[in-house]
């Protein structure tokens, strides 16, 4: 019902999966209900495909999610609703929509000339070409069918177009790109904590208009991931810690009730001593309302 609620009066949504090698955002119409291996956020607007589909946001979401083996995990309340998104000024945000838009337009045209195509496909070639390997083989099928060096210089012109938003270069390391939005959302929490919240859809999310309350934050949850089915409890402690880890990683902060109720058969009494365990690791911290952060 969430995300119903929150689709409401948009014709599309962009969404990502939830574990992929690489991490690009797509838009899907709002009659797609997606199932629980894809994030749904609830934004029609093509500059936020843009911000989110950039170098800025990948480094960032690389950075605050998880991992399930080696592949990156999109974690909803720790890589998109803490993300501090550049406040648009003057043609920048004509100009992120429209890279927005040509840049889901390329890849859809492309897999509609090409069926079998697929993104996962388009994206391994991309990050060959970026290295500087050789494409050859099945690699340049791909690189033709899909058109990727016209992907890449959308990427790169989509990087370019969002370091210029936060006013920063288009070269900055990784690190740089991290200590500066860390910084950026230090200054956010600090308005939000004196009432004064940057809506993202102000129409949905503050249809009166009304100023937050200091001390208090107004509703951001645009980002929605369709329920979740519960997963068999595993039968060694070993991989009950696991599984504990990683739904709690997922999650962002949780009590033991609430991570027993992703399971099926596991009970609040037994989960405890499993985030108790990961507290001493070091793996979670242990906060003073009986809730654990990942």
């Amino acid at each position: 019902m969430d995300l119903r609620n929150s689709q409401k009066g948009n014709s599309r949504q962009i969404a990502t999966v939830m574990t992929s090698k690489h991490r690009f955002f797509v838009f899907l119409s709002t009659t797609f209900l997606p199932d629980q291996t894809t994030v749904s956020i609830a934004l029609e607007s093509a500059e936020y495909l843009a911000v989110l589909s950039s170098r800025t946001h990948i480094v960032w979401a690389l950075a605050q999610g998880g991992t399930l083996e080696d592949r990156p995990r999109y974690n909803k309340s720790r890589c998109f609703d803490p993300f501090p998104f550049p406040i648009l000024t003057g043609d920048q945000k004509p100009h992120l929509r429209q890279l927005g838009e040509d840049l889901d337009a390329h890849r859809k045209r492309q897999q509609a000339a090409h069926p079998k195509l697929t993104l996962t496909q388009m994206y391994n070639v991309l990050e060959k070409l970026r290295a500087g390997d050789t494409i050859e083989g099945k690699d340049k099928d791909i690189y033709d069918q899909g058109l990727i060096g016209i992907l890449r210089d959308l990427h790169d012109e989509i990087d370019a177009a969002v370091a210029d938003a936060y006013g920063w270069s288009a070269d900055l390391s990784d690190e740089e790109i991290l200590f500066r939005l860390v910084a950026l959302k230090k200054e956010s929490a600090e308005e939000e904590a004196r009432g004064h919240i940057r809506w993202l859809r102000p129409d949905y999310q503050n249809p009166t208009g009304q100023q937050v309350a200091k001390g208090k934050t107004g509703n951001m949850d645009l980002g929605v991931v369709a329920k979740i089915e519960k997963a068999p409890w595993p039968k060694t402690m070993p991989e009950q810690i696991a599984a504990v880890r990683e739904a709690l990683t997922e999650m962002g902060e949780a009590n033991p009730e609430q991570i027993a109720r992703r399971f099926v058969r596991a009970r609040a009494g037994t989960v405890e001593p499993l985030m108790e365990s990961l507290a001493v690791l070091g793996q979670a911290e242990k906060g003073g309302d009986g809730r654990f952060a990942a």
